[in-house]
């Protein structure tokens, strides 16, 4: 079963699964999100997706962590049955930045609604159901750190605010995961609730941002999403 619970430092998430849990969920998020040049106006959110899922397919190759999960044998049914077999399944598992993870989360939107309205708009899309899954993962996480009035208001910008992703400037989030890594617990509890928000809000930070890439795109001749900022991340992160 697919698991997202938070780390000990509320640096991030840990996604977690057996082979087949990340296996579906990669490969229905590659269906979603689908050809970059078919969803233009979103192809910085796509490719930010994108570096989760490899995350995702590294975890499942080992390269990440592992888990040993009871997957709900006994002693008694092994021995009705007459087996010798483990009672617990390996688990792949790697971690997710918290501002990250949201973006991840909130992204996927604007792709299901694409989905829907351009190739196919059944209420059994079986990659639809796995990437909500995910989606309800991430969100029933969330709410554990947040108090309710802050998660509320969060799902309800969430339903209300749509495409959220449309021309994003996703180097925004390389900031929030930058400035939220440097936050203490403490301040990481209190304060969580607050970038969620700003993934959604385009504060005066952001657009300050977004118009400086856009006349650095104008420039360069390049995507909005392929212009680098200044974002070095520590080599080791505390979870």
């Amino acid at each position: 079963m697919l698991s997202i619970q938070s780390t000990a430092q509320l640096t991030g998430a840990r996604v977690s699964g057996d082979f087949w849990d990340l296996d579906e969920l990669i490969n229905a998020i590659y269906k979603i999100t689908g050809d970059e040049n078919k969803y233009y106006d979103y192809q910085g959110a796509r490719f930010r997706i994108l570096s989760v899922c490899y995350n995702l397919r590294q975890a499942t190759r080992g390269e990440h962590q592992l888990e040993f999960v009871s997957n709900g044998l006994n002693k008694s049914v092994l021995t009705q049955h007459g087996l010798i077999f483990p009672n617990k399944n390996v688990y792949f598992a790697t971690e997710v930045l918290w501002p990250e993870l949201i973006f991840t989360a909130i992204a996927l939107n604007d792709f299901i609604r694409l989905h829907q309205e351009l190739i196919d708009s059944s209420d059994w899309n079986m990659d639809i159901a796995a990437v909500r899954k995910f989606q309800s993962a991430v969100a029933e996480c969330l709410e554990q750190e947040l108090k309710e009035e802050e998660y509320l208001v969060f799902i309800r910008m969430l339903h209300t605010k749509s495409p959220l992703t449309f021309r994003y400037a996703t180097q925004y989030v390389d900031i929030l995961n930058l400035e939220y890594i440097q936050l203490d617990l403490e301040a990481r509890k209190a304060r969580l609730a607050s970038f969620a928000l700003r993934l959604m809000l385009e504060d005066d930070e952001y657009v300050a941002l977004k118009s400086q890439l856009m006349k650095a795109a104008i420039t360069t001749k390049k995507a909005l999403h392929e212009i680098e900022i200044t974002a070095k991340y520590p080599e080791t992160i505390l979870w």
